[in-house]
């Protein structure tokens, strides 16, 4: 619309000066035509008559522009509490938060802006709160002098466990268990002589291997070994695509440990969670690691009595930080089960299963290399086949050792293909000698 079309409404508004549709439209137009302070006359000429909805939105978007932050957010707020919830009123209060500083709020803006209008998506925004943090920002990054950080977060669960296994209820695994004693069972049990030599009681190991070999069920025996409560956690429990959030609930997951001492705290797959800060491009990425390492150091927190257990599937891809004395200083290979530890397995999967007269030392012979993960794929693959056999007479069909071995047969260990990769780290990125295991495991000489 022109300037003479803007004319033209100012002389019909002269004629007609209560029209307040039409001193709308007015106001609307000069704000299309950024003629932003005459427009923001026209809207409070508007509000003198009633509280139009278009003519506040126009303010408050005018308010934004002109950078009267402030102004902006009381009247969206008021807008958001009459139950408005169009998107431009979402959208722009978050956008007046975050210009005025308010980034905690902001953020919280945000997702309840997508709460309404879960399609909608801004780079800056996305940027800001969903996928990166600006460089050098630490703000999220939990500080022991700033308690007041997690007055307003929101809790989430921490389910705490008392297991009733331990380590005679573990196939194999002897060195595992060995080691795992000395670091974590003892201390437990002779602290006075522990502490004599100066040695906390507490501490991590990185139990690594092959994925689906037992390192969540060794870590629960042993919280069931030394009567300890057991809290397993993984990605999904920490992990949030909200910048800072990741870091309250690591923070809120560790006071729940210390908090429930002696206790073992589980962390699965904490190779995503403490990747290498060189391959990091995001500063969010490496404030997680930083709050994941402060947390292991305890400084202003007592970590007395918390036993902490990370596994992973690749431990070449974790920062260098978490091998330091007091953190994970010790890094135990998790083999696939050996010959008796499959065997176990085997008894374990087929216990409640129709079955007649299996022998599982002659099924544990034949599948080297199997995690437990594998036999429980070839005792399904067994139950398949006998489930059409099953379903025509009406009665469950045993499985036996013939349906088994058969099974195996078709299912190829899934540790190969791990054991590919391995290899290549532990001959040729192995100066400290953290992988002469496998070259062990795989008969393989230095």
């Amino acid at each position: 619309m022109s300037n003479t079309a803007i004319e033209s409404l100012r002389e019909a508004l002269k004629v007609s000066p209560d029209n307040i549709p039409l001193r709308l439209h007015l106001a609307k137009t000069l704000q299309q035509h950024q003629l932003l302070e005459e427009a923001q006359e026209e809207y409070e000429i508007v509000l003198q008559y009633n509280q139009s909805l278009e003519a506040r939105q126009g303010l408050a978007i005018i308010a934004y522009k002109l950078t009267n932050y402030s102004k902006a957010i009381v009247i969206l707020e008021n807008l958001l509490d009459e139950g408005n919830n169009d998107l431009d009123t979402h959208l722009f209060y978050t956008r007046s938060l975050l210009k005025s500083g308010d980034d905690a709020q902001a953020m919280e803006a945000y997702k309840t802006l997508l709460e309404h209008h879960p399609d909608f998506s801004e780079k800056e925004l996305d940027e800001k709160f969903r996928m990166a943090a600006p460089d050098g920002n630490a703000d999220f990054l939990f500080d022991d002098d700033d308690e007041e950080y997690f007055d307003d977060y929101e809790e989430t669960d921490v389910f705490i466990e008392k297991p009733e296994m331990d380590f005679s209820h573990v196939g194999g695994m002897d060195e595992v268990k060995k080691e795992i004693d000395l670091k974590i069972v003892q201390p437990l049990l002779h602290p006075e002589i522990y502490k004599a030599y100066g040695k906390k009681i507490g501490g991590g190991i990185l139990l690594y291997g092959p994925p689906g070999c037992g390192k969540t069920y060794i870590a629960r025996a042993t919280a069931g070994q030394i009567n300890a409560k057991f809290i397993s956690v993984s990605l999904n429990d920490i992990l949030d695509m909200w910048i800072g959030s990741s870091e309250k609930n690591l923070h809120h997951i560790f006071e729940t440990a210390r908090d429930n001492t002696p206790c073992v705290l589980f962390i699965d797959e904490i190779d995503a969670l403490g990747a290498s800060r060189s391959d990091m491009k995001q500063s969010a990425g490496k404030n997680i690691i930083n709050q994941f390492l402060q947390e292991l150091d305890g400084i202003n927190q007592n970590n007395e009595g918390l036993l902490i257990l990370g596994a992973t599937n690749m431990p070449w891809h974790l920062d260098t930080a978490f091998r330091r004395p007091g953190r994970f200083d010790r890094i135990l290979f998790v083999p696939p089960p050996d010959t008796a530890a499959r065997e176990a397995i085997f008894d374990l999967k087929l216990k409640e299963k129709p079955t007649d007269a299996i022998d599982s030392k002659q099924l544990a012979k034949k599948s080297p290399e199997y995690s437990g993960a594998d036999i429980e794929a070839a005792i399904d693959i067994a139950v398949e086949s006998k489930l059409e056999e099953a379903i025509n007479s009406g009665v469950p069909q045993s499985l036996k050792t013939k349906d088994i071995l058969k099974a195996i047969k078709k299912h190829k260990p899934s540790t190969k293909e791990w054991f590919v990769t391995a290899k290549n780290f532990a001959l040729y990125a192995n100066e400290s000698g953290l992988y002469d295991n496998i070259l062990e495991y795989l008969k393989i000489k230095k």
